[in-house]
């Protein structure tokens, strides 16, 4: 049974909703995302409320509010980032766009240790900001628990009334004791524990029982990644293996001799799997496509386009038959599947009509509320093997998403000598082309940095690409060039088009990145390492692989995984082996403001 003490999320269209009640049911207590415009009685009902981040500013008009007397409450509450903002509005204070805005890792000093919210947290302690926004005045009553670099009122606190502000995101995992500072939230609001990935699984099969009758099976679109994989174990736990077919669509866009090694490990843990191969019609389709959006929805359709013909090749007749797919949270909210989100990207399982099929009920998504580390656990409960669940993320659309196709662009006139970087012997280029980042919550298309390869020192690497990002609002990316001290010559355009040439192209160079993952001995350490062809080279008719290896758990954020130098070494090597490859770089973004694929 739910505990009856349960603790809200109001979503204001923030990435991070989810998160935060993911993050607090993995602490043990269980969460519900309201809206923010329910009645006053229904926030009185819960133990404690957590008001999201979101993309708008609270100064504007139409800006998303909560109900009168909200904050007339007993019930304790926190607010993080849009929430602490309209928090400190709603009670006197006052919040401004700020100068310096904030994506990605801050340091937060910690003022008041005896704060209800601060026990046991560090001194000094690593968090996550994505703002533009901030707190220049508290109301009455309000005290500073802690502060950044960039923001005074990062931490305040009403002790009497348990009211909290914070400014940065304890929820994602870049946050450093974020949970010891959620866990303080839960234990303050006394709330139960009831709530775990096995009553999820048992939950799960009695919910699929009933949305799927005897008379009626699924057919799931597989592609081979843990998603679909744990969708399809759980499908077949609930109904039967016999009620459960897989569809494994060959885009042409798939990694190198993927189709074969699925076809031989998916049938070892028993799943009826059938190959529809539809490259030509993706490459026809794609070919002269560039702009990211209309990618995906290609993608999408011709998805869908491909289940139709594989149904009726197979004799599956929408009467009996409903679509499955391995959806997980992450594809949702950045496909703006919150009342305030902004869209960041349509995941190819959330193309129109698939939301219309979903609204009709037919379509069947199993694992639709759960983060990637949670479909994980979800997979070992399964008895899905290790191997498996230890396989990095592949994008659903494949290759498409990490084949730029940019035309060339203009790279805007920015002077980075106000940055302390000029102090570092860094130098600083920008690439012609541009590519998607998120950004306060909203999606941003823009140009890369690239730094030449000035230190060996991570952490300075770091400290560059988050200075040019938090001030330079034209870039979204910072990369840099392995092995590359100066920068003598200019970059070279040559167009790229997502055919089976160019897509050949990045299946060697993929191949032989996650080879060397593999023989190093650190493809466990990097969550997901995607590698990118861009039609940029230091020479005429050739282009460019970037690597971008992240540290993650849940997709929502990430930030990039610094690798050995001789190992990252030995991939340029290789990769400039290739006769079409004359550039590597190695991208150094968070997410955010990067997004983990290219686009």
């Amino acid at each position: 049974m739910k505990s009856d003490k349960k603790i809200a999320v109001v979503d204001f269209g923030g990435q991070y909703a989810h998160l935060i009640a993911s993050r607090i049911r993995r602490l043990g207590a269980y969460t519900e995302i309201l809206s923010n415009e329910e009645p006053l009685s229904v926030y009185e009902s819960y133990a404690g409320i957590i008001l999201s981040g979101g993309p708008s500013s609270v100064y504007e008009k139409g800006a998303p509010l909560l109900p009168d007397g909200f904050f007339k409450t007993s019930v304790p509450i926190l607010g993080i980032c849009y929430g602490h903002q309209l928090l400190m509005k709603a009670l006197g204070g006052e919040v401004v766009s700020s100068n310096s805005k904030e994506y990605g890792p801050a340091i937060l000093e910690i003022q008041n240790p005896d704060s209800l919210l601060s026990k046991s947290i560090s001194p000094k302690t690593k968090v996550w900001m994505s703002h533009g926004d901030e707190v220049v005045k508290m109301p009455d009553g309000f005290q500073i628990v802690a502060s950044s670099g960039n923001c005074r009122y990062a931490f305040v606190s009403n002790e009497s009334k348990k009211q909290f502000g914070i400014q940065f995101h304890p929820e994602v995992t870049h946050s450093e004791e974020g949970e010891v500072l959620l866990r303080n939230f839960v234990n303050l609001c006394n709330a139960g524990s009831s709530w775990s990935i096995s009553q999820f699984l048992e939950e799960q099969i009695a919910e699929l029982q009933k949305k799927v009758p005897q008379g009626k099976n699924v057919f799931l679109l597989v592609s081979g990644g843990v998603d679909s994989s744990v969708a399809y174990l759980l499908l077949a736990k609930a109904l039967g293996k016999d009620r459960v077919k897989g569809l494994l669509v060959d885009t042409g866009f798939m990694r190198k001799n993927e189709v074969k090694d699925l076809m031989d490990n998916l049938h070892q843990v028993g799943f009826d799997l059938t190959i529809w191969d539809e490259s030509e019609i993706f490459y026809k389709h794609l070919e002269s496509e560039f702009e990211p959006e209309k990618k995906r929805r290609i993608v999408g359709d011709l998805f869908l386009e491909a289940q139709g013909k594989a149904t009726d090749s197979l004799g599956l007749d929408s009467e009996h038959w409903l679509l499955g797919q391995g959806t997980i949270y992450p594809d949702t909210i950045e496909s703006g599947g919150t009342k305030h989100s902004h869209k960041i990207k349509t995941h190819h399982n959330r193309v129109p009509q698939i939301e219309k099929l979903i609204q009709e009920g037919k379509i069947i998504e199993p694992i639709a509320d759960l983060y990637k580390d949670e479909v994980r656990e979800l997979g070992r409960l399964l008895g899905l093997p290790e191997r498996w669940i230890e396989r990095h993320p592949f994008p659903g659309p494949g290759l498409v998403v990490r084949m730029i196709a940019s035309p060339e662009s203009k790279p805007p006139s920015i002077h980075f000598s106000d940055l302390a970087l000029s102090g570092k012997k860094a130098e600083v280029k920008i690439l012609p082309i541009l590519s998607v980042g998120v950004q306060g919550d909203q999606r941003s298309y823009a140009h890369c940095a690239v730094l030449n390869d000035f230190t060996t020192n991570w952490n300075e690497l770091d400290e560059c690409a988050v200075e040019i990002t938090n001030f330079k609002k034209e870039i979204n990316r910072v990369v840099f060039a392995p092995g590359i001290s100066n920068f003598s010559g200019s970059f070279h355009y040559t167009k790229l088009t997502l055919d089976k040439e160019h897509s050949d192209i990045l299946r060697e160079a993929d191949a032989i990145v996650n080879r060397i993952l593999f023989e190093e001995c650190i493809h466990t350490s990097i969550w997901q390492m995607p590698v990118v062809l861009v039609p940029v080279g230091l020479r005429a008719n050739s282009y460019g692989v970037v690597l971008r290896p992240v540290e993650s758990t849940e997709a929502m954020t990430a930030n990039f995984y610094a690798m050995d130098r001789k190992i990252l070494e030995r991939i340029t090597k290789e990769l400039l082996g290739l006769p079409q490859i004359s550039l590597v770089l190695y991208d150094l973004t968070h997410k955010p403001p990067g997004t983990i694929e290219w686009e």
